[in-house]
């Protein structure tokens, strides 16, 4: 439908009745008095309208402006207006160039597939895990004591030496080039937080880089850095901690999976078992767990359980691509 002879009352419209069900939306359609312009002023009927539909469907301010200016260029591109074309083409989003490692400043890559992402208190914790077979952990070592923190992480390098798996440090990125890392997980917040020289620093040292992300507009931020690879989530409620967007469900996991589809994914958030076939049926190479392993009454056998159920999941899933 070329975009022209719409109103952004139409557009709203549109993409709201599209994509609700899937959303589990439950708020009215956008009015048609908040969907004449969005609200900086533009009066472009597709961006306007997208907009004012997003924030209906439960996206944050700033996810449904991504989105909107991602529906403009991908109307632009394509020359007609599709409400059902939930966009997925990365360069739509005014992301950089695909394929990352082909980026001089990309991050150095890591596993396509991370497994079983078990995100661990401590060094004790990260070893007892690597040993019966996760593939992937997380040393999150909460403390600003400086000798500490550098105590921990080497500690953590040296419980995964000869396991295989592969060791990424939460937040503490000084000490984590110090001590020879293999990779670091930075917040979001983080991330924004480094100058252009930490970035570098980080890069030349070989370090992997994993970044958290929460919608789109920060899966955005995410690549312009070129990470190793990026965490999507909270997929669903969490109680570890307090997030700033409601949780994220299967279907808007589904949506940014296929967006940053040249990244290893990893989602995170309130998975169980229950849960876990359906995460991974969105493309996901990875799921991430915390209190799934740390509160089980017998982590190492619940360990070795979600590394074998996930790993079979992704064969399943790449043989059933090649048929």
């Amino acid at each position: 439908m070329p975009s022209a002879s719409l109103s952004s009352t139409a557009v709203a419209s549109a993409v709201f009745a599209a994509h609700a069900g899937r959303f589990g939306a439950t708020s009215p359609p956008p009015e048609a008095e908040t969907a004449g312009t969005s609200p900086d002023g533009d009066p472009d009927p597709v961006r306007a309208g997208v907009e004012a539909a997003c924030r209906a469907l439960g996206f944050i301010g700033t996810d449904a402006r991504c989105l909107a200016d991602a529906w403009r260029a991908q109307t632009r591109r394509t020359g007609a207006f599709d409400a059902a074309a939930w966009p997925a083409t990365p360069a739509d989003f005014g992301m950089r160039e695909r394929p990352v490692a082909g980026r001089a400043d990309a991050f150095a890559p890591c596993p396509a597939e991370l497994g079983l992402y078990a995100v661990l208190p401590d060094a004790d914790w990260v070893g007892r895990m690597a040993r019966v077979g996760v593939p992937t952990v997380q040393l999150r070592f909460k403390s600003t004591d400086a000798l500490a923190i550098d105590r921990e992480v080497r500690a953590a390098i040296e419980a995964v030496r000869g396991t295989g798996a592969t060791l990424f440090v939460n937040d503490h990125w000084r000490a984590a080039i110090e001590a020879g890392a293999y990779g670091v997980h930075l917040g979001q917040e983080d991330l924004d937080a480094l100058a252009p020289a930490d970035l570098r620093r980080l890069r030349e040292a070989g370090l992997r880089l994993g970044v958290s992300t929460h919608g789109p507009a920060e899966m955005v931020r995410a690549d312009a850095v070129g990470p190793s690879y990026v965490a999507l989530g909270a997929v669903f409620p969490t109680t570890l901690k307090a997030m700033a967007t409601a949780p994220q469900g299967l279907a808007r996991l589904g949506d940014y999976a296929r967006l940053m589809r040249d990244y290893p994914c990893v989602a995170i958030g309130g998975i169980d078992a229950a849960r876990r076939p359906a995460v991974l049926a969105t493309g996901v190479g990875s799921v991430a767990v915390v209190r799934a392993l740390v509160a089980a009454d017998d982590p190492e056998t619940t360990a070795r359980a979600w590394t074998a159920a996930i790993a079979a999941g992704l064969r399943h899933r790449r043989e059933g691509r090649a048929t």
